[in-house]
Formats: C-alpha cells, structure tokens, sequence
C-alpha cells in the first residue's frame, strides 16, 4: 500500500502560520501538538540535539485525518532561498476552491501576498482553469485554482 500522508513547511512561528491556513484555507488542526526531540528525532532528521515543535492540520476536501499540512518549527533554522514559481524541488502547494477571488481576498486579509495576476484559460481537452499564484506570510507559494469541465 502507498498512501499520501503529509507535507511540511518549516517556519519561525508555528502557532503564526498554522493560523493563516486555518483562516484561509478552512485547515483544521489535528491534535495533540507535537513536542518532539530525542536521539530518534536527532538520528531522523541528521540534526544533533534537534527539537521541534508544531500541529498537523488536517486538509479541506478530506475524510479521516489524512493527508495533512505539517507546520513545524525548529529551535533553530537555517535561511532558505525565497521560493519562486520556477524554482527547482518542491514549488507550491495547490488549494482547489469555488471562489478563487475570495479565498485570494481572504489571503491578503491574512496578510499573505499576490504574485502574479489571477487568470482564467481554456486548457485544451482539461476545462477551464481559474487561478492565481499567491505566498502565505513566510513566502511559500500557494496556488488557488478553480476548474470548470467541458
């Protein structure tokens, strides 16, 4: 069996973040909140004397507690490069949503930001794509997108 299970986002405020996707997105945390460190936790990560703190959230559009947001944060981080949309390795995170406008406003009420302009596109034998990149208040990059089928 393979199942997904998670995708995490490092932050400097797990409790500040984690709020900005339950505001936005309808996120709903997951307890308990993790507390972790030991020698699992350093072996794991490659990371010596690590601890970690934060919460899954459990994703909209789902059942059951999978898959999840995991918002953690380290008792100490290293500097990462601002994303962009064409960066190599992970780029976005996709949120499908009736009202891609709403949710952009509800976002930058949020305080996340706006990248690019919101589009709508037919694309050839998918439907008709509404969407527009956005990034949450550390920089990481969402998609909202809103599909109508032929």
């Amino acid at each position: 069996m393979i199942q997904f299970a998670h995708t995490n986002i490092i932050t400097d405020d797990w409790k500040k973040l984690a709020g900005f996707y339950i505001a936005v997105f309808d996120c709903k945390p997951l307890f308990p909140e993790r507390d972790l460190k030991g020698n699992w936790l350093d072996q794991l990560t490659g990371i010596k004397n690590t601890h970690l703190t934060g919460i899954h959230l459990a994703l909209p559009g789902y059942e059951g507690d999978l898959p999840t947001l995991e918002i953690f944060q380290y008792d100490s981080s290293v500097p990462n490069i601002f994303p962009s949309a064409n960066g190599k390795g992970f780029g976005h995170i996709a949120f499908k949503v009736d009202d891609v406008e709403g949710i952009l406003k509800r976002l930058l009420t949020n305080g996340g930001t706006q990248i690019g302009v919101l589009v709508t596109t037919d694309v050839p034998n998918a439907g008709i794509l509404t969407a527009v990149y956005a990034r949450d208040i550390d920089g990481n990059i969402i998609e909202i997108q809103h599909w109508e089928k032929p």
